[in-house]
């Protein structure tokens, strides 16, 4: 007999994973839309949380219809933390076709579990779609995301979940003889410990992901003028001022440039302030196909640069 009772397991992590989707539904209230990606994390760790309370609650008691729904309600949360890292790395997502492969996944669960019972198959169906979709979500995160702290870790733990669900579909082809979820064999109670660990370190690697993005927005929005996206002009006072220090410490010559666009106070003055700021936008965008790497352009007023 386990020590580990998996129904408790499931049961407090459901619980973990709904405080978890308060986090992010507050997140996605308070953080500015730019940040997309929290609806749908948020969602899916609700979704999680139905289902781990739910059948933590029922334990074996539970009937084939709501073992029907719990695996779509299952799959449906998967797959929309997949439409969240879709949203938030600004991929767009091909819902229509996400959405009809977990009807058809639970389509067919539901057959395995209702019309022709057979857990073995159920699970290796199960444990091939999640693995599928945990493994794409971290190719997108190795391929779109900047290697930071939250994203590698987004990524370790995408890489892991994976792992789990093979490991978990190799199982069933070698040790078929498991009745359910909650079955107390010890091969059983090390899935069900690690996946629902994983699920909640994937919430909170969500959370870290958004913090660490809000943070990157505020550090442009203070580096950043508002207008033409050009560096700050207190930005470019500490720029040159470490520029300068670079230039004596090593006997180096600085360039810098100052520009001032001619006659700019007569377009606004015949054409408005929204065609004035239609040409500095455009004139900074144009300024930055000739600067070189390590280059910076900043705005200093109005119109000087």
């Amino acid at each position: 007999m386990s020590v580990l009772d998996p129904r408790t397991i499931v049961m407090l992590t459901g619980l973990m994973s709904g405080l978890m989707a308060f986090v992010l539904f507050v997140m996605r209230i308070s953080y500015p839309p730019s940040i997309k990606g929290l609806g749908e994390w948020a969602l899916a760790s609700l979704l999680l949380f139905s289902v781990g309370a739910m059948t933590g609650v029922l334990g074996q008691s539970i009937s084939g219809t709501f073992i029907c729904i719990a695996n779509a309600t299952l799959f449906s949360g998967i797959y929309l933390c997949h439409l969240g890292t879709q949203r938030f790395l600004e991929v767009q997502p091909k819902q229509l076709q996400g959405w009809l492969i977990v009807a058809f996944v639970s389509l067919v669960s539901a057959w395995f579990t209702v019309v022709d019972p057979n857990y073995a198959l159920r699970l290796q169906m199960s444990t091939a779609t999640q693995g599928s979709l945990f493994a794409m979500q971290a190719w997108l995160i190795w391929r779109n995301a900047a290697r930071t702290y939250a994203r590698k870790f987004m990524f370790a733990i995408l890489t892991v979940a994976t792992a789990i669900q093979f490991a978990r579909f190799v199982a069933t082809l070698t040790h078929p003889n498991v009745d359910g979820l909650l079955d107390s064999t010890p091969i059983q109670v090390y899935y069900v410990t690690t996946y629902t660990f994983v699920l909640l370190l994937y919430t909170i690697g969500a959370v870290l992901m958004a913090t660490e993005r809000l943070r990157e927005e505020l550090e442009h929005l203070a580096t950043h003028d508002s207008l033409t996206d050009a560096f700050t002009r207190r930005h470019m006072n500490e720029a040159i001022a470490q520029e300068l220090e670079r230039s004596r410490r090593q006997n180096r010559d600085l360039s810098l440039l100052a520009m001032d666009l001619d006659h700019f106070k007569s377009i606004n003055d015949t054409y408005g302030h929204q065609a004035g700021d239609r040409v500095l936008i455009e004139f900074v965008a144009d300024v930055k196909t000739l600067l070189r790497r390590h280059d910076q352009l900043g705005r200093f007023g109005g119109e000087e640069f």
